[in-house]
């Protein structure tokens, strides 16, 4: 007999933005690993490549990789062309921080940080609807952070577009809940990725703000099992929430 584990994605579709490399590979590979197909999503062909090939040797399962700017209307709808049978999930992971304090704000900088974290993934989740390419008892995740949450210098734009996808992820789970989809945040703290230490320059020197994590920088593994809980059915009763993930920080 087959023991029933709740975390399995064996049989269901897989989609992970930003799966070139970061979270978005890390969250890529930890899916295939528990059984799922996947088909991830980047800008960096040749990380893509990569990508499709840690995947291929994972499982036999035919992932794809498809190399798209999802701040555009055209790459949008071909990726949505190559998609030929609803998803079971979708986890948005792209994302971009761009660091300035307020006072040195410019325009092009918050709409660059706005169209990337929030437009891209809104309008991606609104078209996979439109189409019908979310199955039923589907889950969509989008990767928030937890500047979203706390107050931190210089972080003022990327913090906002963060706070809005907690703000979207509310409406759209209600929005989607009568057809068994669920949506849900993750907000991490600083994981070590190649993200890391520009952010870390601007708060701070790396060991610096190492001593306010009790639990030490998150691994992208710690963030990608977070994303296959909340994909799983073990997480079928969550929806319109936020998992904070910080190592301690806010409580230290």
């Amino acid at each position: 007999m087959t023991k029933f584990n709740p975390f399995s994605l064996s049989g269901k579709r897989i989609l992970v933005t930003g799966a070139s490399s970061g979270l978005g590979y890390a969250t890529a590979v930890s899916c295939a690993k528990m059984g799922a197909e996947v088909i991830g999503v980047g800008r960096d062909t040749e990380r893509l490549a990569n990508t499709l090939k840690a995947l291929q040797e994972i499982s036999a399962l035919p992932h794809t990789v498809v190399s798209a700017d999802l701040t555009l209307a055209s790459d949008r709808d071909m990726l949505l062309s190559k998609i030929t049978s609803p998803l079971n999930g979708v986890v948005h992971s792209a994302g971009i921080s761009r660091l300035s304090p307020v006072r040195m704000i410019t325009q092009a900088h918050l709409q660059e940080v706005q169209t990337i974290n929030v437009e891209a993934p809104t309008l991606l989740t609104q078209a996979l609807l439109k189409k019908n390419l979310i199955a039923a008892n589907g889950s969509i995740i989008f990767i928030a952070s937890i500047a979203a949450h706390i107050g931190v210098a210089g972080v003022a734009a990327y913090s906002g577009s963060k706070a809005a996808l907690l703000a979207i992820t509310r409406c759209l789970a209600v929005e989607v809940v009568k057809r068994g989809i669920r949506a849900n945040c993750l907000s991490p703290a600083l994981v070590e990725t190649p993200l890391l230490e520009a952010t870390a320059n601007i708060t701070g020197t790396i060991e610096a703000e190492r001593n306010n994590y009790p639990l030490g920088f998150g691994k992208p593994d710690d963030v990608a099992n977070a994303a296959i809980f909340m994909l799983s059915d073990a997480s079928r009763w969550i929806t319109g929430t936020t998992i904070v993930m910080d190592g301690g920080l806010t409580i230290s």
